[in-house]
């Protein structure tokens, strides 16, 4: 039966479309914040494959130099922009203001984490052939960090950046979800995004190359192995109105690149998350 004269009711409040709206990998870089000027230079120092010496045939100590590799960091600048007339505002549902504001955070966010992923598949270490999550994949990588002495026991420092099925697999394990192993129970609660587990601090990204094929590309990695430049403050969020045009905007801006400083530090985890890609 036909409605007569039938109203139709728009809610006013938006819904919150599906989409990350931070950066989690930023957290896990050597980060450096600039106050001026576009490049920034990494220090990365030590003995590198020195050996101790015995005095020489001249009875004299021979005497080397330490190892100092500096690498260059040089800004870009990336903004996410939106603009509407304020006609258009007035006519539509929502407060499009807020809406612009918070579109121009995400962009800028989702961007960072592309980048970060980007340097990270110039790892050169691998996994191998492309499996589902085990306790020997995550063993694996441990393993070949620590062979490349890179300090696996700093946990602070130590983090895992994997797709939600890679942790599907995980969650399925003994060691992984028992308590006779970890502190925290992974079936207790909200799903989480970071936590802490076998020394690594675990991250889960839908923005992971290859995400739900049978070859996605997740990494662990130690802190220095990778480098953050950015401008002081970080991601900055402006609004305004031009009066002439009658139109408001938002901009969200950073100055910033990501570099990588030590290829011995990352291992990247060849997965097989075909089986969780649903239809």
């Amino acid at each position: 039966m036909a409605v007569e004269a039938a109203v139709v009711q728009y809610r006013e409040a938006m819904v919150d479309q599906f989409e990350q709206n931070v950066s989690i990998l930023r957290y896990s870089m050597t980060k450096e914040s600039m106050t001026k000027g576009n490049q920034a230079t990494f220090l990365v120092a030590g003995s590198g494959t020195d050996t101790a010496v015995t005095r020489g045939v001249n009875g004299q100590i021979p005497y080397g130099n330490p190892t100092n590799t500096q690498s260059t960091a040089t800004l870009v600048e990336k903004h996410a922009p939106y603009e509407l007339t304020n006609f258009n505002i007035f006519s539509s549902q929502g407060d499009q203001k807020a809406i612009m504001r918070k579109a121009s955070m995400a962009v800028i966010n989702r961007d960072i984490d592309l980048e970060i992923l980007s340097v990270l598949s110039g790892a050169t270490i691998d996994t191998g052939t492309a499996t589902t999550g085990s306790i020997n994949m995550v063993m694996s990588a441990q393993a070949e960090l620590g062979v490349n002495d890179v300090p696996v026991e700093d946990e602070d420092n130590m983090f895992a950046v994997i797709t939600p099925a890679f942790r599907a697999y995980l969650m399925q394990t003994t060691e992984f979800s028992s308590g006779d192993y970890v502190e925290f129970k992974s079936y207790s609660g909200a799903i989480r995004k970071m936590w802490r587990w076998a020394g690594i601090n675990w991250m889960v990204s839908a923005r992971i190359t290859n995400i739900g094929t049978s070859n996605e590309l997740c990494y662990m990695y130690h802190r220095d192995s990778m480098g953050f430049a950015c401008n002081m403050g970080e991601e900055s969020i402006a609004i305004g109105y031009d009066e002439k045009q009658d139109s408001s905007w938002s901009r969200s801006t950073i100055y910033r690149k990501a570099l990588l400083l030590q290829n011995s530090g990352i291992v990247q985890m060849k997965h097989d998350g075909s089986a969780y890609q649903l239809s």
